[in-house]
């Protein structure tokens, strides 16, 4: 299960008149700790919850405390803080030395999902939205308002008139087009699906892109690639693609991928397999590579190591994280 927050909007929404439930948000950290400020978890009174605000040691503590909220009725704020040898975080055993402030509130009709419901569907439909929530007990203060696509995510706090708000500009799942559903396409679409992306399959060969084989997949495209060309100006999945891996291993169709992402909205190109044939790829396509408008990375992926398809795969998605990311993918610590 993926921890994003539109991966647990996904649960919550078909169940959120079947349960109790409590929205739990990180407004505020100190020194280390394992998610930052603006980190969601929703729990339910069955015991449940989705979405992690630490490695698993504040959770089922958490869980405890959220009962209170559906014991009144009303939103509390809890702290763990772990540069205080008394504190309850030190009886937990956290690791992180560091503190965490969260805000619990309950979610229900009465106090209209605190907007929950327009922050799904907003984000379902591949929308920005700003979701403001006030850092006090006892109120359900949020706002709720969509935004172009055009904002950029963020987090911060806002102060107006003594009133505290954690204000998030929330944006969709990242939106991953993959052409070519052969074996080594399972592990790619594994790994992306963890990770919250949106997954749309294209493979025009019968034999490939069973829906068994890809459960992580959003959606899956079995028509011609030279239809699926044809109609690039009304799909909207592909208006709306953030990047596009290209792996069928076959020529013909790996150029008519070429000339698809061309007319798509994608911020990187990455295609599987050497040199040599890439220039074979771009020569069938009829396009000029130095000449391609979107970053392209070939051959895709990080220098990881390993052969293995999941090796390639791990490979291939960090490399996308990272570009998306703006992220330069060298190790944390400076070891390798």
């Amino acid at each position: 299960m993926a921890n994003s927050f539109s991966s647990i909007l996904d649960i919550w929404y078909p169940k959120k008149d079947e349960c109790k439930w409590v929205l739990a948000t990180i407004f505020k950290t100190q020194g280390s700790s394992y998610r930052k400020s603006g980190a969601h978890m929703l729990i339910n009174d069955l015991g449940q919850y989705y979405g992690l605000l630490s490695g698993g040691c504040l959770e089922s503590d958490i869980m405890l405390q959220a009962r209170r909220c559906w014991d009144n009725g009303q939103g509390r704020i809890v702290e763990y803080d772990m540069t205080e040898e008394q504190d309850l975080a030190w009886q937990l055993g956290i690791g992180c030395g560091g503190l965490v402030r969260i805000l619990l509130q309950p979610i229900s009709s009465d106090n209209l999902y605190l907007q929950l419901d327009n922050v799904y569907r907003r984000l379902a439909d591949n929308g920005y939205c700003l979701y403001s929530q006030e850092i006090a007990s006892g109120v359900a203060n949020v706002e709720f308002s969509e935004l172009p696509r055009t904002a950029q995510a963020s987090v911060q706090r806002d102060e107006r008139n003594g009133r505290v708000f954690l204000k998030q500009i929330l944006s969709p799942p990242i939106n991953l087009c993959i052409v070519g559903a052969g074996v080594d396409a399972r592990p790619v679409v594994d790994i992306a699906a963890k990770l919250g992306w949106r997954v749309t399959l294209l493979d025009p060969r019968t034999s490939h892109g069973r829906s068994s084989y890809f459960p992580g997949a959003f959606a899956i495209i079995k028509q011609p690639m030279t239809t699926t060309i044809e109609k690039a100006a009304q799909s909207n999945w592909l208006a709306q693609t953030d990047a596009m891996i290209i792996m069928s291993h076959n020529i013909t169709i790996d150029a008519q991928a070429l000339i698809l992402a061309s007319k798509s909205s994608a911020k990187y190109v990455g295609m599987l397999g050497p040199l040599h044939r890439t220039e074979r790829v771009f020569e069938q396509a009829g396009l000029v590579r130095e000449e391609f408008a979107i970053p392209f990375a070939n051959p895709i992926g990080l220098r990881l190591g390993g052969e293995l398809p999941e090796s390639i795969a791990l490979s291939m998605i960090a490399e996308v994280h990272s570009f998306l990311a703006q992220k330069d993918a060298k190790s944390i610590s400076g070891v390798v």
